[in-house]
């Protein structure tokens, strides 16, 4: 059966040698924030998740029940997610305001990395609640902040993105659902919504819905859509979930892959809803949650390209069968089973280190003090989310694909959990706009935005640190700082971080956390 043991030393090397996250610590928002506190959060998320969430992986792919309405999740879903919500790791990253822990946005995509590989089913909840807090906190008002976010912020209640509808799936301009306005300044909300992940579950006592639709006066197109905040259970004055909304799970899909999580068809019926930000502002609303949800995508893949290798590793270092030229029977010593592997190991450290490094961006776009800084790293992250999203998905299932191949035959029936794997990950190539859209993003929009500007900017860097980088391995000098907007004091690098390295040992992580 397949396992899972959180790479932390990999994890820290990136964190650490490549981005020097460290000086994170020197922004005001993350001035309680130091290295060993990071760390020591992500050690504690690393134990809780192998020990406790990892176990679940191969039962969760029996699947979520529905019936009535409701939607039950896979046995130990429950009580793991009520010791994760307590646990305060869904708020990692959110605003202490709201109850959050305040650490950095990197950090939070750490964990994430983390528990999508322990089981990524699983983890498709707290993503879609934090995107969804995402959302209200950055485009609601002040009475929309007291009554979801932190709800949202802490995981108590769960939350959705709810766009796609059966005539409408990347073409949002087709969404049909309408909204009509109320006395009350409500919304009566109608209309129908399909591949709704976590639409229904038993998890939190309430789901909010993020809710695109068209007022009746809306312009054809993406142009007249709006956002609206739909709950599960209307909330009291008090902020205590109330009267059940008109808004029923009418169906759950029966799918190739994640089992464990829930993707709902939503029937909504003259359901309660609350405007979100301007009428016809809904695309930008909603963006807002899709631009992180790309990232937290490419986050899925990346977790699948660690468990898919691991596991491989783990294999070829046990399984018996024929001798290489050296006389071993290991297949780990096997030319084309080394290649493969040597290959997994070198594209899931690459996905790693361009995964968190745009989420670094983030943090940098978010809170550095310098405008010029901001958005210079803003330019950073629109640039790699598309990259981030395509290259780490498509890695996913194409490691996937190349651990069954290490496995053989043995890999291609259910013991092992490998064919589990390939089928959990190729849905990340496809939502959140297919990897093709994903290419369209980049070469229509990002290469020729702003005259230009990102590609520039990136292409200068790139030339920077090669011309930097030469020197150092040449003189024996401190490698320079990977980043460049930064006007904070820098931490030299260890000049073996930029040199060429030997061939890594394949082995694959047997202990946790706790033991490194």
């Amino acid at each position: 059966m397949a396992s899972y043991s959180a790479p932390v030393s990999e994890i820290r090397f990136v964190l650490d040698d490549v981005l020097d996250i460290g000086r994170l610590n020197a922004l005001p928002a993350f001035a309680d924030v130091g290295l060993d506190t990071i760390h020591g959060a992500i050690e504690e998320a690393a134990k809780l998740l192998e020990e406790q969430l990892a176990p679940l992986h191969r039962s969760s792919d029996q699947g979520c029940t529905w019936a009535y309405g409701e939607v039950r999740t896979p046995t130990g879903y429950r009580e793991f997610y009520e010791r994760f919500q307590q646990g305060g790791w869904i708020g990692i990253s959110q605003s202490p305001e709201y109850g959050g822990s305040g650490f950095p946005y990197v950090v939070g995509k750490v964990i994430e990395e983390m528990t999508c590989s322990a089981n990524v089913s699983f983890a498709l909840y707290p993503t879609l609640t934090t995107g969804c807090y995402e959302a209200i906190e950055s485009c609601g008002d002040e009475e929309q902040h007291r009554l979801y976010c932190t709800k949202l912020a802490t995981g108590e209640w769960g939350g959705t993105m709810c766009l796609t509808e059966p005539q409408a799936g990347s073409d949002v301009g087709a969404i049909k659902t309408r909204a009509l306005p109320e006395a009350d300044g409500s919304y009566r909300i109608d209309g129908n919504k399909i591949f709704i992940s976590s639409g229904e579950h038993d998890l939190t006592e309430n789901i909010i819905h993020l809710v695109l639709a068209r007022l009746p006066d809306a312009p054809p197109g993406v142009r007249g859509l709006s956002t609206f905040v739909v709950p599960k259970f209307l909330v009291n004055a008090d902020g205590t979930p109330g009267e059940r909304n008109s808004v029923r799970c009418v169906s759950i899909e029966h799918k190739m892959g994640l089992h464990g999580s829930a993707t709902c068809s939503l029937a909504f019926e003259a359901a309660k809803g609350w405007l979100v930000g301007k009428p016809g502002h809904g695309i930008q609303n909603m963006f807002v949650m899709m631009n992180f949800a790309r990232i937290g995508v490419g986050i899925q893949g990346l977790g699948q390209c660690e468990l898919a290798t691991q596991n491989a590793i783990r294999y070829a270092r046990d399984r018996k069968q024929g001798k290489s030229e050296s006389g071993s029977e290991l297949i780990v010593d096997h030319p084309d089973v080394r290649r493969m592997l040597l290959h997994m190991k070198a594209i899931t450290e690459g996905a790693r280190v361009l995964a968190y490094e745009t989420a670094t961006y983030v943090d940098i776009a978010r809170n550095h003090p310098d405008p010029a800084v901001r958005e210079e790293a803003q330019d950073w992250v629109e640039l790699g989310t598309p990259l981030t999203k395509s290259f780490c998905t498509d890695s996913g299932f194409d490691l996937a694909s190349m651990a069954l191949q290490v496995y053989g035959g043995h890999g291609y029936v259910q013991e092992h959990g490998i064919e589990q794997i390939v089928r959990d990950a190729k849905i990340f190539c496809i939502y959140e706009g297919t990897n093709g859209i994903q290419a369209l993003d980049l070469v229509r929009r990002k290469l020729t935005l702003r005259e230009g500007r990102l590609p520039s900017r990136f292409i200068s860097a790139v030339r920077g640190e090669l011309e930097s980088s030469e020197d150092s391995v040449s003189s024996d000098r401190p490698c320079p700082p990977r980043w460049k907007p930064w006007n904070t004091p820098q931490r030299k690098f260890r000049s073996s971080a930029c040199k060429v390295r030997p061939t890594p040992r394949l082995v694959a992580p047997t202990t946790c956390a706790r033991s490194r």
